[in-house]
């Protein structure tokens, strides 16, 4: 049986003393990043592990983060928790992962690690607090929220500027000619999708659009949401020359639905998304879209939750990150 890594093997195969290694972990805003870089991967190589129990001890807390997400299988999800992980990791933390499926008493059964003393902190992409957690533990540790606020609580957040984002989105649309533009995707339960309405009001305001060339439609976030709303506006007489959609899911569904009628995008109609996520490039056309700075968030997320675990007293924060503009091929 092969005995376990030690820091000995990682300081001999980056390179570099055992105490070098050890800030590296430990501290790593004080070493060079290239020997932070051999040092992480001879960690990786090598397999060591540091020990977890005496730094808890240490700390006098775990060195464990929940993270709380309703579906891993969203592709802004991955991108997030990419950053979240390896912010985590240099400052000489974990992450455990837990899967909701927006099923309450998942989240309860997870806050479980949080009561056991197993989880430090929290960070949450669910939108809102874990139902019912007031019974599960005394009160929830130092938390954030990513990709998705949380509507009127005390939570911290790091995201994109939805509203920049959305008033960028419709000022494109604008700029390329386009006065009925139609938002698709509403939402009273989102409060990221509200505030992409709100970027788009204000830029239709900006250039005194009147209210009866606007077009909202709630939608869900989902492709057939998105196919769902064509359909919807094809009843009515005045159609608009453009569609400015809350997420990119929901643009791909407005491209489904106008080619499965036959229509040349962008020629007859354009389509503008949100998010930018893999399979925006993918579709025909392109996706021109916003995108959202993922990994950036979540090393924010990291930094700011961190903050929070060295302070108890740090003022909840909203950290909002501009999107930029990605041109593709939807909009003419």
């Amino acid at each position: 049986m092969t005995n376990p890594a030690t820091i000995e093997d990682v300081a001999r195969l980056a390179e570099v003393s055992i105490a070098t290694v050890s800030r590296a972990i430990h501290y790593p805003e004080k070493v060079a990043k290239s020997t932070r870089q051999r040092v992480n991967q001879a960690i990786a190589i090598t397999g060591y592990t540091t020990n977890a129990m005496a730094r808890s001890l240490r700390m006098g807390r775990s060195n464990m983060i929940l993270v709380l997400a309703p579906d891993i299988s969203d592709p802004n999800f991955s991108s997030i928790l990419i950053g979240l992980e390896n912010e985590a990791r240099a400052n000489g933390y974990g992450v455990l992962i837990g899967h909701t499926q927006n099923d309450a008493e998942r989240a309860l059964e997870y806050l479980k690690f949080v009561s056991s003393g197993q989880a430090a902190g929290l960070v949450l992409f669910t939108g809102h607090q874990p139902f019912g957690h007031e019974a599960s533990v005394e009160r929830l540790p130092p938390a954030v929220a990513v990709f998705e606020p949380v509507f009127n609580s005390s939570i911290s957040f790091v995201g994109v500027d939805d509203q920049a984002g959305g008033r960028k989105a419709a000022e494109h649309l604008l700029a390329a000619g386009h006065r009925h533009i139609a938002f698709i995707g509403d939402s009273k339960t989102r409060l990221a999708y509200q505030r992409r309405r709100q970027g788009y009001e204000a830029a239709m305001d900006a250039a005194r659009i009147p209210p009866q060339q606007r077009t909202v439609l709630a939608g869900d976030g989902s492709i057939e949401s998105g196919r769902l709303c064509v359909e919807q506006l094809f009843m009515r007489d005045t159609l608009p020359t453009a569609f400015m959609c809350v997420n990119d899911a929901t643009a791909i569904g407005v491209l489904n639905g106008l080619t499965a009628r036959g229509y040349d995008i962008p020629r007859e109609f354009s389509v503008i998304g949100f998010d930018d996520i893999p399979q925006a490039t993918y579709v025909k056309p392109a996706l021109t879209t916003i995108r959202q700075p993922r990994s950036t968030i979540g090393k924010k997320a990291i930094s700011l939750l961190l903050t929070s675990l060295e302070d108890s007293q740090t003022p909840p924060q909203e950290v909002l990150i501009l999107p930029d503009l990605i041109v593709r091929g939807s909009v003419s």
